[in-house]
């Protein structure tokens, strides 16, 4: 099907996404990438509410897989949008039947940043000190570099946890980098964490859009905003979650970058949330096989030992 054989003037196309400041954002920087390749089609923003948003009190751990998809997804399904933009980090590994992944779009920043008001590298943080996350895997790396510190649980959009971060609940957080620089707030960010130690969450600082599947004519549309690198890079990450079993509630981390031409370079990590064991592996393999890449790593952990944390 060539570009324009379906596309007519005044086309609406419904684009579901979160409420929030930053997922507003995000939809956006998604949209002028659409808008620019199909200015003849008119994007319609529906905000939705997801389990997610709604509870801010419970442990996301807790919440089971896609709380901030599902909903989504069920207005995806019945039709009540066309199709969704998420944060790919809070996307399960596998699709509901019915679902698929439209366009993965260029990555933006992927690491972790730290933002205190003591002004401090995470080294330099005073002994006994709070730092605020509800990330399994954020509780886990800032245990194994810090065990003196006090992990309190903060949860919210990124606004709230840098309020409770300035000495309301505690005296600092860790938070993506991507989120922050999206909102014009990079401004904030008092250290950049490595993503070798601070081993980001699969997908971290990618957009994805999710259409449903067999839908052609949206299909068209998505495809000229996915980026082929970032795709392979993350399609390594989600594989190698994958292997663990997709609802892994272990601390898990895994990063790909490009190492050279059709080559991927693949952190990952594995940890038990009180940080009293850790595993890491780096391993190379080609970006046109990123499922082999995942399995590679994963065997890497396992020769280590890592399967225990699995139970």
């Amino acid at each position: 099907m060539t570009h324009g054989t379906w596309l007519v003037a005044g086309l609406t196309v419904r684009v579901g996404t979160r409420g929030s400041r930053l997922a507003l954002i995000q939809t956006e920087l998604t949209l002028a990438l659409l808008r620019n390749a199909h200015p003849d089609v008119h994007f319609e923003v529906v905000t939705v509410t997801t389990q997610g948003d709604a509870n801010q009190t419970a442990p996301l751990a807790g919440m089971g897989l896609g709380v901030f998809v599902k909903e989504i997804e069920r207005r995806l399904e019945i039709g009540e949008i066309d199709l969704a933009v998420h944060s790919l980090k809070d996307m399960p590994t596998v699709l509901p039947d019915g679902m698929a992944l439209g366009a993965v779009l260029e990555r933006a920043d992927p690491r972790d940043a730290l933002v205190t008001h003591l002004g401090t590298t995470l080294d330099d943080f005073p002994a006994g000190a709070k730092i605020g996350t509800s990330s399994p895997r954020r509780q886990a790396q800032i245990a194994e570099r810090r065990p003196d510190l006090e992990i309190v649980p903060i949860r919210g959009n990124v606004d709230t946890r840098l309020r409770k971060a300035s000495g309301e609940e505690c005296d600092g957080t860790v938070i993506a980098v991507a989120g922050l620089d999206r909102m014009g707030m990079s401004d904030v960010i008092t250290e950049y964490l490595s993503p070798e130690e601070f081993v980001p969450p699969p997908g971290q600082g990618a957009m994805a859009v999710e259409v449903r599947a067999g839908d052609e004519r949206i299909a068209e549309v998505v495809a000229s905003a996915d980026h082929a690198p970032t795709t392979a890079a993350v399609t390594a990450e989600r594989s190698f979650l994958e292997a663990l079993g997709g609802g892994c509630q272990v601390p898990v981390g895994a990063y790909a970058e490009a190492a050279g031409a059709d080559s991927l370079r693949l952190t990952v990590f594995m940890a038990r949330q009180d940080g009293s064991a850790s595993y890491r592996a780096t391993v190379d393999g080609k970006a046109s096989d990123p499922v082999s890449l995942a399995a590679k790593a994963w065997g890497a952990l396992r020769e280590q030992g890592a399967a225990t944390l699995l139970g």
